[in-house]
């Protein structure tokens, strides 16, 4: 149905699984069986006027995970934030709120809330958060940065991608879609989902926004025909599951 993993990867995938399923509406506060990734996040660039691509070896699933930054005003907003060289966060400037697409993709955020005392905003329903968020959201609703919450579920219940109309449109699409090493788009194996299929109806919506780039959580964003590499995406794997 899906691209293969390697061992590694897969066992990531199941670990990061295994903290997403727990009974809707649940937080767990102060875990700690979820750490930061080890080292620290390479500033790979700025992908497009005011959002800059972050990306390092995740230890943690033996793979690659990216974030994002990006500046409204003046101001960072940090979407799933990695650790970050204090050299780079300066260089992305005063940060302003971070934003969570799943309890997830918590990674660093309890951290640099701390650090920088900004506000977490995360999606209504999410479980076994770390710290409690400072605020909730749901679908439609607008984020700092003029980000648009869009429900995508399939992941998880409560997974959500961003829309940024700006720059003729980006979309981060966390864990529907993986692009590791800027190999190709393909989808998370389907044991590591809760609903694999309602993650291909979300992808499917995904194309009725008007967006030229899009942004994976783990993988190099796709700067050039992004709707055409998700609809190749949808046709692979259709045949593959046919």
């Amino acid at each position: 149905m899906t691209s293969p993993a390697s061992p590694s990867t897969r066992a990531g995938w199941r670990w990061i699984r295994s903290r997403t399923t727990s009974r809707p509406g649940r937080i767990s506060r102060n875990r700690r069986d979820m750490p930061e990734p080890t080292g620290t996040a390479k500033l790979a660039g700025e992908i497009l006027p005011g959002v800059y691509h972050f990306t390092m070896h995740d230890d943690r699933i033996d793979s690659q995970s990216d974030s994002y930054a990006i500046i409204e005003k003046g101001k960072a907003i940090l979407i799933d934030p990695l650790p970050m060289a204090k050299k780079d966060l300066k260089k992305v400037g005063p940060v302003a709120a971070i934003c969570l697409t799943g309890s997830c993709h918590e990674r660093s955020a309890w951290r640099y809330r701390r650090e920088l005392k900004v506000l977490v905003y995360a999606p209504q329903g999410g479980v076994d958060f770390e710290e409690t968020p400072d605020r909730w959201f749901k679908a439609n609703d607008r984020l700092p940065g003029n980000l648009l919450a869009v429900h995508t579920p399939g992941p998880t219940e409560a997974h959500y991608s961003f829309f940024l109309e700006r720059n003729g449109g980006v979309v981060f699409c966390a864990d529907l879609l993986t692009n590791a090493g800027g190999e190709g788009l393909a989808f998370v194996a389907g044991e590591y989902q809760d609903e694999p299929a309602r993650t291909r109806a979300s992808v499917r919506r995904l194309l009725e926004l008007q967006f030229e780039v899009l942004c994976p959580n783990h993988g190099d964003p796709v700067v050039v025909g992004a709707k055409k590499a998700i609809a190749q995406a949808l046709k692979k794997d259709a045949a593959t599951s046919a």
